[in-house]
């Protein structure tokens, strides 16, 4: 989010918080959610994009609600009435395509034809509809959601289908092909509510899913302080939150949440805006020579991605506190770990623990129930490496994000196998305070170094590159 953006989103909850406190607050954070994935959408070459890509979230997160919710929930009188207002708010932003463009501030191009947004109110109605009389195979419903998530996350990851689908919405739009390109299609925040609807659908297979109405379900999954960074929350603890009475801000409260966010900006707009000058990128890849600076530029993008992404993140949870909703932390000094494992127990910690809770743990678990079980040792391989390959493929399905998950798979491997072998030697060292503080300082030392030559695959476009300045950083011209 922009500045202007961030400021605007804070100044309306901290009315709201101030003034209305309980007051229509869930339909506030509902109706100001909804707008505002309109509203962060950026300009699309393809016409009607920046549109449809917000409808297209709305619909899914409405399909998804209506084959994880219950009989009794799903038929309540109320999630038509929040149905019905949710359209309303989107068919309001539709007409603004008949104001001057000046007054156009919602959507970042002329809304489509009203004809358009209609139809797709009339399919999912007529989905909704048609699921409806077919709840007994809702257990093939909850399949299907979850291949129809995976699949459009995969749509939108891998180039190769990315600049396929840009090809297509052009063809459908009437649009030239000449200058098609994968950046065309952008699903702003898509990779968090693929998340947050991967999540529920599998609690709901698991049987932990609670009892929420459309509403609330749409809350959580595009709340507006979350929706583009993170961090990716749980429904059940969320749902919490959202239902306690909030008594409005005061000093006690206002304190913690105004300082949140004001920390926020600081990391966010001055710190890492400022390292991002000289921070490593393709350009200065190629034109820094000499070791020293490779260095230098190698760890102003370290910081530069951590205050960036943990900047955003106080932000988040700054607004989101506003409104009497407390997020999960995020991040927790993740450089000042003495080894890989705990880096990771600190680092974008809401990903780290749905990656553990939703496939890592269950893998694991598969695996040991194999009659005849493979190795302990293999096994943390094969899942420690699956795992970092998959964050690294939320990134994006190339092979930097490839390697740079391959890096960290490996590092957790073998930091896990040293771990067991020097244990009890270490501990058998360590019996002054000095000696702890030199292991512990060592070993800081030597995770942030892993973690920053790792990040040379996620910042650069390609192997080659990357190669070139890991080369560099070691003297290797």
């Amino acid at each position: 989010m922009a500045l202007g953006n961030i400021l605007i989103l804070a100044a309306a909850s901290l009315l709201w918080g101030v003034l209305l406190r309980n007051h229509g607050r869930t339909w506030f954070m509902l109706i100001a959610s909804v707008v505002v994935i309109f509203w962060l959408q950026p300009a699309l070459p393809i016409r009607g994009a920046d549109f449809f890509t917000p409808l297209a979230t709305l619909v899914l997160v409405v399909l998804t609600w209506f084959i994880t919710a219950d009989d009794e929930t799903r038929k309540q009188r109320k999630n038509i009435i929040i149905l019905l207002i949710v359209a309303s708010v989107v068919l309001l932003l539709n007409l603004t395509r008949f104001v001057p463009t000046s007054f156009q501030l919602i959507t970042a191009s002329r809304p489509p034809q009203l004809e358009t947004t209609l139809l797709i109110f009339l399919i999912t109605g007529l989905t909704l509809l048609a699921l409806s009389r077919l709840t007994r195979f809702s257990a093939s419903f909850l399949t299907a959601g979850l291949v129809l998530t995976i699949g459009l996350f995969l749509l939108i990851k891998i180039p190769a289908l990315s600049l396929w689908l840009s090809s297509f919405l052009r063809t459908l739009s009437g649009q030239s092909l000449t200058n098609v390109s994968i950046n065309d299609f952008r699903w702003l925040g898509f990779s968090y509510v693929a998340f947050r609807l991967i999540h529920t659908i599998r609690d709901k297979q698991s049987g932990r899913f609670p009892s929420v109405d459309v509403g609330e379900f749409i809350t959580y999954v595009i709340f507006f302080p979350a929706f583009t960074a993170g961090p990716i929350d749980r429904l059940e603890r969320f749902i919490k939150d959202l239902r306690a009475p909030f008594a409005g801000l005061n000093l006690e409260t206002f304190y913690p949440a105004g300082q949140r966010l004001l920390l926020g900006l600081f990391k966010k707009f001055v710190i890492a805006d400022a390292l991002a000058l000289i921070a490593l990128n393709d350009t200065n890849a190629t034109q820094v020579t000499s070791t020293f600076w490779m260095w230098v530029i190698v760890y102003a993008y370290a910081f530069q991605i951590y205050f960036d992404f943990s900047g955003y993140t106080d932000i988040a949870l700054g607004i989101a506190q506003l409104l009497g909703i407390k997020l999960p932390e995020n991040f927790a000094s993740p450089y000042l770990k003495p080894n890989l494992t705990q880096f990771w127990n600190n680092w974008h910690m809401t990903l780290t623990q749905w990656f553990r809770a939703y496939f890592f743990n269950p893998i694991t678990r598969w695996l040991r129930s194999w009659q005849k079980p493979m190795s302990i040792p293999m096994m943390i391989l094969l899942t420690q490496v699956a795992t970092m390959l998959l964050i690294g493929f939320w990134h994006g399905v190339t092979w930097n994000f490839t390697l740079w998950g391959l890096w960290h798979g490996l590092g957790l491997f073998i930091h896990n196998r040293w771990n067991d072998v020097t244990k009890a030697k270490a501990a058998a060292w360590t019996t002054t305070p000095t000696k702890q503080a030199a292991l512990n300082v060592s070993g800081i030392l030597l995770t942030f170094h892993f973690v920053a030559i790792g990040w040379i695959f996620f910042a650069l476009s390609s192997p080659a590159v990357s190669w070139q300045v890991i080369l560099k950083l070691f003297g290797v011209n």
